[in-house]
């Protein structure tokens, strides 16, 4: 397992003096610490997650963004069992994102399995530019994804301004 502290540190919950320095320095969050020993700690009850590659964690309000790697991701999206126990670990929800996406993939991630049908870059007037985002199918109640929540973590994460349109208005 690859994490963004050392395994021993992960596996022990204690930092060592490096780890700590790099907490200090701001190299790594208290997020990256947080999630790399819950994955360590999971990964002694599930062989899979030995293997998983994180490379860092972004907690907004209670919604944990966990850039992984990408064969890591498809093999939680695979497996719903894998997918809670992870999801049951954490305080909040777990978003997954690859690791060093762009923001098109990063916002496509976001919102897996919803299809995205187009990301685009709009510029507003006072050459202020905003993303949008149109999302397959039209919005419901019952719509799975909060688009909200979506929406704050685009803009924390990428500083990007987003707007989510869905297909059919209706």
């Amino acid at each position: 397992m690859i994490l963004p502290i050392c395994g021993f540190d992960a596996k022990n919950a204690v930092l060592c003096p490096k780890c700590e320095g790099k907490v200090e320095a701001g190299e790594l969050t208290k997020a990256d610490v947080d999630a790399s020993i819950i994955l360590a700690n999971t990964a002694k009850s599930n062989k899979e997650i030995e293997n998983f590659t994180l490379y860092s964690c972004k907690e907004f309000d209670g919604n944990f963004v966990l850039s992984l790697a990408k064969n890591d991701i498809m093999a939680i999206r695979q497996s719903r069992t894998l997918y809670r126990l992870l999801q049951d670990q954490f305080k909040g929800k777990i978003w997954l994102v690859e690791a060093d996406e762009n923001d098109k993939r990063f916002i496509e991630d976001l919102f897996f399995p919803t299809k995205i049908l187009s990301i685009n870059a709009v510029w507003a007037p006072g050459e202020v530019q905003k993303t949008k985002a149109v999302v397959s199918g039209k919005w419901t109640p019952k719509f799975p994804i909060d688009t909200e929540k979506v929406i704050q973590i685009v803009r924390n994460a990428r500083n990007l301004d987003i707007e989510i349109e869905f297909e059919d208005k209706r």
